[in-house]
């Protein structure tokens, strides 16, 4: 049941969370909270002392403890070592064996032990999809990368394979980087990567299956001729990486892909033109170009299709057809796409709305996620997206638990037909197969200043879906013209209220609250009487532990006449991905509890609105863990 706690003197400013007592069989009522006053004034003071005072008995500070260096950099690629914001590197704390043991995922994908970052040349072939990732066989640090692989039948319980290729040749001594999967029509896959060479220079290489016939593609053949392509005259040569997938030219036999660089400042999409993937040209000036988004990683680019509910192929072209160009930016590791029109003859992408252009409009995932990838599934025609979640904790934590990084769960990606402007993002159907049972289903009437403890068997593996509906009357006629410039960054997060927000679900809390995850809508009201949705998700207090990300994430959404606000999550342990609006924005958060592991976790949903009453409709399915496993040794 809910329970309300605020601050009567300046309850705009401060509000704390308290659950239910165990025999809690009613919501209290505000009229008696003044008479426990005292009594929760001292829960409270032991309950957030540590927070407030950065302190725990854990906490282990040590000034000569020297930040972790840079990987990668040197190299030309993003750094992968985790910068706390707080700027707490010379901190530590002391993980158990507990709390790291929980923080492993159930059924999201990861090595059984150490670094992975970006995923690579996904595909599906004879009846299995395959997934490339890039891999350090030897620490839980970036470094000595390798292709690893695994394959599934259904995108959600996978099968490790031996690695695909290792980093052996002058041309790739340094790093198999990230690559992409070309299927020829005739059932021929190209996969082109780029190679960090013995003089840290980057080329693209071509490698390709020795046995076609082998559903599980065993074994990789680098091209004998590699590398095929070398960094072109005015581009840096650490600034050329990452080929996409190749689509079909308007000539016979003609084949175009892209690779990100820059030039100063601006991000770039070159593309070149090939009959063989041996040898290639480039094409005069550039796909596309975005003056001060630095350097383009991971380039993706795809159709959509604005009229049929399927996906298309990459080559598909033509009437009813958008394209999607994205950028993972080096600078600040963020995913960016933009929805645009494809010129083939004149090799020309230009975005439907400048001001989203790719790299300062519209972003893939506003939390932990880079580096994403998207594929071409032809057994159901979607398109499937890829992406790296990343760690927010300290390297020396990561060490400790053997294992860095996790892939996100493969969503869908569509054209969304009714704003125009964004991608709809969705869990793969597939992910449903792991729900035990009837969902838990409740309807929560949340007063202004409320929330409700959501009793399930385990919090840490769920699939919630939650829509919201709005008292229509304080939606209708309250203004809030001071919070028309509401941003989830810099909103203090779920502790700041306001007339019309914030209200959702509270994930991976603790008993008492001193530990939570809120994900949450907020609408903020002009003078012009406009409403602007927010979805965010408040990391603040998702862990006692010091040197661990605690941004609050989040981004505006549309929400247009007649839907309800509607968010999906899924828990799994330290990953939360939740998607607003049937995917309209997604956030994927990394957080690292102290105290909500093993079955301390909890669950609630609730109202931190001034003004506007909610009403909650709720379904919840406990989750399964993935079979996730070494292929028999006796079978390959």
């Amino acid at each position: 049941m809910a329970t309300q706690c605020y601050d009567p003197e300046n309850s705009a400013s401060h509000y704390t969370f308290l659950p239910d007592q165990p025999d809690s069989g009613h919501r209290k009522s505000l009229k008696i909270i003044s008479g426990i006053f005292l009594s929760v004034f001292l829960l409270l003071s032991v309950a957030f002392f540590p927070i407030l005072n950065n302190q725990s008995p854990d906490l282990q500070i040590d000034s000569r403890s020297p930040a972790p260096p840079s990987r990668g950099v040197s190299q030309g690629v993003s750094d992968k070592t985790f910068r706390d914001v707080a700027g707490s590197s010379h901190v530590s704390y002391a993980w158990s064996n507990a709390m790291l043991s929980w923080q492993r995922t159930a059924y999201h994908f990861q090595p059984q032990k150490n670094w992975m970052n970006d995923p690579n040349g996904p595909l599906y072939h004879k009846g299995w999809y395959h997934l490339f990732y890039q891999y350090n066989p030897d620490l839980a640090i970036w470094g000595n990368i390798t292709w690893g692989h695994a394959v599934s039948k259904d995108l959600i319980h996978w099968l490790y394979l031996p690695f695909a290729m290792v980093p052996d040749q002058w041309y790739d001594i340094n790093g198999v980087w990230t690559g992409s999967a070309t299927i020829l029509p005739d059932g021929q896959i190209m996969m082109l990567y780029t190679g960090d060479t013995d003089d840290y220079v980057q080329v693209q290489n071509l490698a390709y299956p020795a046995n076609l016939s082998d559903p599980l593609l065993l074994d990789w053949v680098k091209y004998k001729g590699n590398p095929v392509l070398v960094p072109p005259p005015g581009i840096g040569v650490k600034d050329f990486r990452d080929p996409t997938t190749a689509w079909t030219g308007p000539q016979n036999g003609q084949w175009l892909l892209t690779i990100g660089s820059k030039i100063g400042k601006t991000g770039i999409a070159l593309v070149y033109e090939t009959s063989n993937f041996t040898s290639f040209k480039l094409l005069d000036g550039v796909l596309h170009a975005v003056p001060g988004t630095g350097m383009w990683e991971c380039v993706d680019f795809y159709p959509v299709s604005t009229k049929k509910t399927n996906e298309l192929d990459t080559s598909y072209n033509g009437p009813g057809v958008k394209h999607v160009l994205k950028a993972s930016l080096d600078d600040n590791k963020q995913d960016h796409y933009a929805i645009g029109t494809y010129d083939l003859a004149e090799n020309k992408w230009t975005p439907d709305n400048p001001e989203l252009d790719c790299g300062i409009g519209l972003r893939l995932d506003y939390g932990k996620y880079y580096a994403s990838k998207t594929f071409y599934d032809p057994k159901k025609e979607r398109r499937i997206l890829w992406g790296w979640i990343g760690e927010t904790d300290s390297e020396s934590a990561d060490l400790q638990k053997g294992w860095a990084s996790v892939q996100s769960i493969p969503r869908t990606v569509l054209y969304d037909k009714k704003t125009g402007t964004h991608l709809l993002q969705w869990p793969v159907e597939e992910i449903e197969s792991l729900r035990a049972g009837d969902p838990i289903v409740k309807e929560v009437d949340l007063q202004p200043g409320s929330i409700e403890l959501l009793r399930v068997d385990s919090a840490a593996e769920l699939d919630i879906e939650v829509s919201f509906e709005v008292d229509k009357v304080a939606l209708q006629g309250i203004i809030e013209a001071d919070r028309a410039g509401f941003s989830c960054s810099t909103s203090g997060g779920a502790a700041s209220r306001g007339i019309l927000g914030p209200f959702g679900v509270i994930v991976i809390a603790d008993q008492t609250l001193s530990e939570l995850t809120p994900v949450y809508f907020y609408i903020s009201k002009g003078a012009d009487g406009r409403a602007e949705t927010h979805f965010c998700a408040d990391q603040t207090r998702s862990s006692e532990a010091p040197g661990v990300g605690k941004q609050v994430y989040g981004s505006s959404v549309p929400v247009l006449d007649g839907e309800k606000h509607s968010m999906r999550l899924l828990v799994d342990h330290s990953i939360v991905e939740s998607f607003a609006q049937g995917g309209r924005t997604v956030i994927t958060s990394r957080i690292y509890p102290t105290k909500a592991v093993d079955g301390a976790a909890r669950l609630f949903v609730f109202n931190n609105a001034t003004g506007a009453s909610v009403t909650a409709s709720v379904k919840i399915w406990s989750l399964e863990s993935a079979n996730i496993r070494s292929f028999p040794l006796q079978d390959l």
